[in-house]
């Protein structure tokens, strides 16, 4: 059933891709894609390119698909973030790109609903990459991963466009 549906939304993607957004498989394993995601014009990361790994489960659509920002393609961060492991199952969608964000932790986890309690068979992974892309245009400080960021954002917005323009510059534009 997995690999049937995993299969479905590859051609999907494939012939009808999501603004900004790509993904497929890596090499020929269907239940591993990697998801590029441009930063939103209108937003600090406006610019940037962000990998997000992203590994199907074998019950998958009925469970959510696991996503996190895997940091290693970049060699100044520790390249065994890279590898999945039962110790990050618990990372349901991370970027694989460091980000300055209230609902992105530092081990690349993301906080979005649609990936817990909201998860329903019904959506795809180019619905969850356009989730993932309007997060990115308008966080959520209510319910962050981060709260020092999620504070910032609430208190001093500018300081904190500022410092995610910065990550994104450093981070995210090769």
């Amino acid at each position: 059933m997995a690999s049937k549906r995993i299969l479905k939304e590859l051609k999907d993607l494939q012939k009808d891709p999501p603004t900004s957004c790509s993904a497929g498989p890596v090499a020929e394993d269907m239940f591993h894609w990697q998801a590029t995601i441009m930063g939103p014009p209108d937003s600090p990361y406006a610019g940037g390119v962000f990998l997000v790994t992203i590994h199907f489960p074998p019950d998958y659509p009925f469970k959510p698909p696991k996503v996190w920002v895997n940091f290693s393609c970049f060699p100044f961060v520790n390249a065994s973030l890279n590898s999945w492991s039962v110790a990050s199952a618990s990372h349901h969608v991370a970027f694989r790109t460091k980000v300055f964000h209230p609902n992105i932790n530092s081990n690349g986890s993301i906080c979005l609903d649609i990936l817990k309690e909201q998860w329903s068979p019904a959506l795809t992974i180019s619905k969850v990459l356009l989730s993932i892309c309007s997060l990115l245009t308008d966080p959520n400080p209510d319910d962050p991963l981060v709260p020092e960021i999620a504070h910032m954002y609430k208190t001093d917005r500018n300081k904190y466009e500022t410092t995610a323009r910065s990550w994104t510059q450093k981070y995210a534009m090769g």
